[in-house]
Parts: C-alpha cells; sequence; structure tokens
C-alpha cells in the first residue's frame, strides 16, 4: 500500500476542517484522540480551546455556529463525555445550529462483526434523537470522507449537529487516498421565482399580513427591512432571536417570548397572512401553539422547514434561504402603504424600563438598564434559562446584527461558555453574559477557560438566592416553596480566584461606576449582582403569590 507523504488520517482530518473554514475545535482532552490533538496543535489556522466540562465545550459549540452560521467542532471520550455534552447537542439540534460531533468508539478490532451486531459501547445511538445524522467510520480510509460529509450535512438544509463515531485507533493510522473536501450545495432555485409570485399575490390579497422571523433569516436583515418597509409589513422577532429584525424600527410589532401582554399580540391575532421566515415556530413563539389559528394563512420559508403535525389551517412550503427568497419577492411584490401598526406603538411602551427608585434592593431592571446605557450597540449578549432572562427580553433594545445567542430549549448553564465562545470568535465586539446565580453554578467555571484564551468577556450574574420560575410556579400552585433556595455564593472572589476580575454589586448606585470600569479592562470580568428575590418577574411579585412577607436574601 502506498501512502502520500505519510500523512496520518488525523492530519487529513484537520486539513479538512481546515479547507471548511472551522476555526476551533472545542474539548475537554481525552487519551481517545492524541493523534488529532497534536495534529491540530500544529495547524496556525485552527485553535484546539480546552474547556473545563463537557457541558461547557458542547455550548461554545453550539454558540460559535449560531453566531457564524459555520460549524465549530466537539470532541467526546467515551459514555461519561458523551452523556455531559448531549445538552448541548439536543440545544443545537433545536436551534438549527451547524455542529460537528467527533466520538469515540472502540479501537477497530473491537468492531461489530459482519452479522451487523452493535457493540453494547456505541455512543453514536444515543444521540440518534437528538443530532441531524449519525454516522460511523469503520475503517481508516472512510474516515476523511465521512467527516467531509459530516459538515457539508450539518450546513445543507436545515442545519444541525452530525455526529461521527471515530474508533479510537484510527487516528494515528495511515492515508493515502485522495483528500475529500466539504462543499455545500446552493439549494435549487428553479422554482423560487414562482414561489416569490404566489407569495407576492398572497401578500397583495391580504388585509392584515404579518411576519414571524427567526434564527436563520440573520443573514437576510437588509433585504427584510426593506421588505418590510416596501410592503408595509409588522415584524416579530421569535424566541430569544430578538437580533433578526432591528427592535428599534418602526415596522417592529415585538418579541415572541414569555410573559408578553396581549396587546403586543394584537397584530398576530388579527392577521390574515403570517410568512415565517427561517423559524420552524417552537412552543414559546407559537404561544402554546395558539398561533397561527387555523383561519390564518401560513406560509413558511427556509431550507428543510418542516410544518409541525399540530398545525391546522392553509399552509404553503418555501424550501429556499431566506434571503434569495426576499430579493425576489420585492422584485415581484406590489408596494404596500400603510402606517406603523399600533403595535409598535406598545411594544415600545412595553420596553420602556419603570421607575425602582421605590425599591430597597437592586432590581433587575437597573441591571439591564445600566449594561444598555454603558455597552456598546453591537454588544452580543448570551443569555441563560431563568426568569432573570425576562428583564433583557424586555429592555435591551436589539438593533445590531448578531448580537443575540440564546437557548431555545431552556437549557441552563448556557450563558458563560456561549459568551467565552462569541469572544472567540469576535475578538473586536464586546460580549456580555447574563446568568442567574444556579446557571452560574453550573458552568461558571469556564470563565478559566476565558483567563486562559485572554478572551475578555463581562458575566454579569443576576444573584437572587432562588430558582425564581420554579418559586413562581410552585407558589401559584402551592402557596409554598420546595428545594427552590440557593446559598449566597461569592462570585466576585471565585472569579478572582480563577484569574478573573470580580465586583460585588448590593447597591444601584455602584452598577454604572463598575460596569464602566469593567467594560474598560481588557480581562475576564464577573459582576455578582445581589437583585431583589421578590422581584421574579418585571410584572410579578413573589411575595403576592405566596401573600405573605418579602423572602429574605440568602444567609450570608
Amino acid at each position: 500500500m502506498r501512502y502520500q507523504l505519510g500523512a496520518t488520517v488525523a492530519q487529513t482530518a484537520v486539513r479538512i476542517l481546515t479547507e471548511a473554514r472551522v476555526r476551533r475545535v472545542y474539548a475537554v482532552v481525552g487519551e481517545s484522540f492524541l493523534e488529532l490533538l497534536d495534529a491540530l496543535q500544529r495547524e496556525r489556522e485552527i485553535t484546539l480551546v480546552s474547556a473545563r466540562h463537557d457541558a461547557g465545550a458542547a455550548f461554545m459549540a453550539e454558540a460559535e455556529g449560531k453566531l457564524t452560521e459555520r460549524p465549530a467542532v466537539l470532541l467526546a471520550s467515551r459514555g461519561p463525555s458523551a452523556a455531559s455534552l448531549a445538552i448541548g447537542v439536543q440545544t443545537a439540534y433545536q436551534d438549527e445550529t451547524p455542529m460537528v460531533v467527533l466520538l469515540e468508539m472502540p479501537a477497530t478490532e473491537l468492531m461489530p462483526s459482519s452479522s451487523g451486531e452493535l457493540p453494547t459501547s456505541d455512543l453514536t445511538a444515543m444521540f440518534e434523537s437528538i443530532a441531524k445524522s449519525t454516522l460511523r467510520v469503520t475503517d481508516p480510509d472512510g474516515l476523511p470522507g465521512l467527516l467531509a460529509h459530516a459538515l457539508t450535512t450539518s450546513q445543507e438544509g436545515r442545519p444541525g449537529p452530525v455526529v461521527l463515531g471515530v474508533p479510537c485507533d484510527v487516528w494515528g493510522m495511515p492515508y493515502d487516498a485522495a483528500k475529500p473536501m466539504a462543499r455545500v450545495r446552493p439549494p435549487a432555485s428553479g422554482t423560487l421565482g414562482r414561489s416569490a409570485d404566489a407569495v407576492a399575490q398572497l401578500v397583495d390579497e391580504a388585509k392584515y399580513p404579518v411576519v414571524i422571523v427567526g434564527g436563520r433569516a440573520r443573514s437576510a436583515r437588509d433585504e427584510l427591512i426593506a421588505v418590510a418597509d416596501e410592503l408595509a409589513l409588522p415584524v416579530y422577532n421569535a424566541f430569544r432571536r430578538q437580533d433578526a429584525f432591528p427592535e428599534n424600527h418602526a415596522r417592529y410589532a415585538g418579541h415572541l417570548g414569555l410573559g408578553i401582554p396581549a396587546r403586543q399580540l394584537d397584530a398576530l391575532e388579527r392577521a390574515d397572512l403570517v410568512l415565517a421566515l427561517g423559524t420552524q415556530l417552537d412552543e414559546v413563539t407559537t404561544q402554546a401553539y395558539r398561533y397561527p389559528t387555523a383561519q390564518q394563512t401560513l406560509v413558511m420559508v427556509g431550507t428543510g422547514i418542516d410544518v409541525s403535525p399540530r398545525r391546522r389551517g392553509l399552509t404553503f412550503r418555501v424550501d429556499s434561504e431566506v434571503e434569495p427568497f426576499l430579493r425576489e419577492l420585492r422584485a415581484v411584490a406590489s408596494p404596500r402603504t400603510r402606517r406603523a401598526s399600533a403595535a409598535n406603538a406598545a411594544v415600545h411602551t412595553f420596553m420602556t424600563p419603570p421607575d425602582t427608585s421605590g425599591n430597597t434592593r437592586v432590581h433587575p431592571v437597573d441591571v439591564v438598564r445600566a449594561l444598555r446605557k454603558l455597552a456598546p450597540e453591537d454588544t452580543i449578549v448570551t443569555s441563560d434559562a431563568g426568569n432573570f432572562a425576562q428583564f433583557m427580553h424586555r429592555y435591551w433594545c436589539f438593533t445590531a446584527p448578531r448580537s443575540q445567542l440564546g437557548p431555545s430549549n431552556a437549557a441552563m448553564g448556557y450563558a458563560v461558555p456561549a459568551a467565552v465562545a462569541a469572544k472567540l470568535a469576535e475578538p473586536r465586539r464586546t460580549v456580555v453574559a447574563m446568568v442567574g446565580d444556579a446557571g452560574t453554578l453550573m458552568t461558571g467555571q469556564e470563565i478559566e477557560t476565558a483567563v486562559r484564551y485572554r478572551a475578555p468577556v463581562m458575566v454579569v450574574v443576576f444573584q437572587n438566592g432562588v430558582h425564581g420560575a420554579l418559586a413562581m410556579h410552585q407558589a401559584r400552585t402551592y402557596g409554598r416553596l420546595s428545594g427552590v433556595s440557593i446559598p449566597l455564593t461569592d462570585f466576585a472572589s471565585w472569579a478572582r480566584g480563577l484569574g478573573a476580575a470580580g465586583y460585588t454589586v448590593d447597591d444601584r448606585e455602584e452598577l454604572e461606576p463598575i460596569i464602566a470600569s469593567a467594560l474598560v479592562r481588557q480581562r475576564p470580568c464577573v459582576i455578582d449582582v445581589r437583585t431583589d428575590p421578590d422581584v421574579v418577574t418585571p410584572d410579578v411579585r413573589l411575595s403576592a403569590l405566596l401573600g405573605q412577607a418579602r423572602p429574605q436574601p440568602p444567609a450570608q
């Protein structure tokens, strides 16, 4: 057998990743891929990011894929690693994020026989329901081709994670075949003009058309703004996709998130035509599948978009990227003239921060208001699950493109790892992670990764000593609380112990000076804000639900 230049499978794989514009590989390093780690170390165009926990590595890879729309690569060795990163893979699957996972499999001599029996340690099987595709390498010569295929598959059609199982002993084996390349084929556009004509007619005939825009329309932002202006279309942003359409635009109708008032849904309620662009219309966006109604015509635009089996009513699907579709639509649609709807006025009233001067403790609104005042316009905001995030969703006005990273599957522990990845991918932009105390205790140790890779992120911890969402539901249902308290943690000292800067805020007057100082420091920092535990959402007080005295802050 003849080997070209003595290249190994690992070295060939790294060249494939480089040519596919993969710039970072995330991992908790393990002995399963020693040869690959060595090959990555020798490649200048790819950075190996060694995380503190597999869940953190997975969230980093997901966040980079979401921000750049190109797959990051995630390494996993053995069962514990695979199980720990599963939540990040499921996040990528639900949020349509390109990702490639290289997962350890048994050595080739332990692979199944020709009978087809799978070994009990085949870990790829556990990902079949939460990945776009799962693949298995059965011989060394097959790995480069499958890797190129995985990179392509993760981006084509509906993007998502691809899990590639690799026997642990193949990386160091020689490879002498031609090196394959990952190529993403553009979707066929032969019928795009006809689809645009049909949708233009629907828009022309509709009395109250509206748009719901998701994350996969981020790259079509300029065309979307032009279409909204020319066709006088109210535009809603899907859940945690508030950077898809600028929230200060006259045609902005609101964020379809949690806890929004009925008035903000007026434009959607009376709509007779709904254009869903680059979104699968998840549970929160549809307000528990209330919209679009069976009486509303729905047009879904996006490659690989699936129509929910819950959907009742007339539905059209356009299998196209959003940007070329909107370009065609602009070319054929008749301009409409209509003043901005009342929904726009309602949403700006909704987004106006209230007066919190009567609050004796730091109000979560104070935190968001100070950050929005001082942070640059194009700041990237990463967020976690939890009630505290409602304050960010409501009072942070997203105007810059690609400025929000948040999981639609309510994954806790996302914000800090996502911030690290965002800063590595966009080093010139300010990155702020907003996270609760519970989420910080899950994956906050990745601030050490930020220190090591010189990624000066700002982590703002909303520490109220309680699982706010769960406490709210318990109080409403039972009138008492169980298992929701979180003891006070000195996150500032903890951050300093990991090499970052650490600040503690107990008074709202301290917020702006500390945030201003942190923004100019070229060093990761953690701001531990002790917020009022009674304020569980912008509209709900926990004490009102419990019918008792205000909850006390955690013990010092």
